[in-house]
């Protein structure tokens, strides 16, 4: 159990001297929890729409990251503003982040059916590292540690959401400002950045296969500085207007995934969602693979909606 912590220890070191920048989680399910990423969402779905998840990612493998999202948004009266508040809490390792971020979003009409949003997102983000980490005799007389640890930086994000019932096309940054770890101070080890900026472009559509079957692929491409480019590909089939069920693809410089999703809708209010995610790369040997858990609540007001939402 010793040399299991020295080596966790050993390789939480590495990689912060790496001075990688530190991202959002990702999520399988990222089509159904896309305020999370854009601000321009909130109050796109024409109600009070309440979102949790509950993400294990690389099951099996000690400090794999554990990740829990819950997230409320509606439109205000005249339905061009949105508004919406979303928490995270992402462990990995012996880091801890917590995100809470307040959205607004001004809606224009750009078309018979079709939206465009623009939207803002403010908050603070919370780091700090576990006291299991703090208390070790490697570090624990290194004064970065505890400089770095418990700590609130205020951020800002931005995006754009142009949709219909059919389909929707996003770019959103939802944490624009840089984040100093050593605050202008000296360390014995240089990490540049806590936070640091990145790009996010979705996109879907929905196809009538039949009467009661439809096909919507998606996609997510994610940018940031410092870090491999990111790509996610997914399709989902729908029946009946109930059930998704579907699969993804996640690729990177340094990583790949495949999954499976399935989400039911139990009834008008509440849908439960599924989601199962394989590692193609080499870090396969020592995971059985990601859990994702979504529920979502939503209170439906008949003059508002005249058909099923797609997303």
């Amino acid at each position: 159990m010793k040399l299991t912590k020295s080596i966790s220890v050993a390789i939480f070191i590495l990689s912060i001297s790496t001075a990688l920048a530190q991202q959002l989680p990702q999520f399988t399910q990222y089509m159904f929890n896309t305020i999370s990423i854009n601000p321009a969402y909130a109050g796109s779905r024409d109600t009070f729409s309440a979102v949790g998840l509950h993400r294990s990612q690389w099951v099996g493998l000690e400090g794999g990251p554990e990740t829990q999202t819950l997230s409320v948004h509606a439109p205000l009266r005249n339905d061009k503003i949105g508004i919406g508040l979303s928490f995270i809490n992402d462990k990995l390792g012996y880091e801890n982040f917590s995100y809470i971020y307040g959205d607004f979003s001004y809606t224009i009409q750009t078309g018979l059916n079709s939206k465009l949003a623009f939207g803002v997102k403010a908050g603070f983000t919370h780091y700090n590292l576990d006291q299991e980490l703090l208390n070790d005799p490697s570090v624990i007389n290194d004064p970065f540690f505890n400089d770095v640890s418990n700590r609130w930086s205020p951020n800002v994000g931005a995006g754009l959401y142009w949709h219909s019932q059919r389909w929707y096309v996003g770019l959103s940054a939802p944490r624009i400002l840089n984040t100093d770890y050593n605050n202008g101070g000296s360390g014995s080890i240089d990490y540049v950045a806590l936070e640091r900026i990145s790009y996010y472009v979705t996109g879907g559509y929905v196809f009538d296969l039949s009467a009661t079957t439809k096909l919507k692929p998606s996609v997510l491409l994610k940018a940031t500085n410092g870090a491999p480019l990111s790509f996610d590909i997914s399709a989902n089939f729908l029946f009946n207007d109930t059930f998704w069920i579907g699969g993804g693809y996640r690729i990177n410089e340094s990583a790949a995934a495949i999954g499976g999703i399935a989400d039911f809708q139990v009834s008008k209010q509440l849908r439960i969602g599924y989601a199962y995610e394989y590692p193609i790369s080499d870090i396969r040997a020592y995971t059985s693979g990601t859990h994702e858990v979504l529920l979502m609540f939503e209170v439906f007001k008949s003059r508002r909606i005249k058909s099923p939402r797609y997303f």
